[in-house]
């Protein structure tokens, strides 16, 4: 490598500059993503709590169709049958609570921390 080669010098101020670029473009940690089962009408987890960049899948194993839809309309699935899956990625901190659109008795609330 380019950098290995120089210790001292102008050469090794660009290397290290280099290299503090590198690890300021690269995340030290990813957000694992997270599943949230829908069966027997109801979410499970209903309460979850993610970091923000986080992507949260909701997979339907009901044997209707279920939609999944944020309160404040900051996420809304489209109706998901049986197998379906509807993904989206956690944004900026808060409380998002959401139900389902076709059973609205059906609740959850997932919050997101910096």
């Amino acid at each position: 490598m380019f950098c290995k080669q120089f210790r001292t010098g102008r050469h090794a101020a660009v290397c290290a500059g280099l290299g503090l670029a590198l690890m300021a473009a690269t995340p030290l940690h990813a957000a694992e993503p997270v599943l949230v089962k829908i069966d027997n009408f109801s979410f499970s987890p209903a309460s979850l709590v993610v970091k923000a960049g986080t992507t949260v899948t909701f997979e339907n194993d009901d044997d209707i169709p279920h939609l999944v839809i944020a309160n404040d309309g900051s996420f809304r699935s489209k109706a998901l049958d049986t197998g379906d899956s509807y993904s989206f990625t956690a944004g900026k901190p808060g409380d998002y609570p959401y139900f389902c659109g076709l059973h609205p008795h059906m609740q959850g609330t997932i919050k997101v921390t910096p």
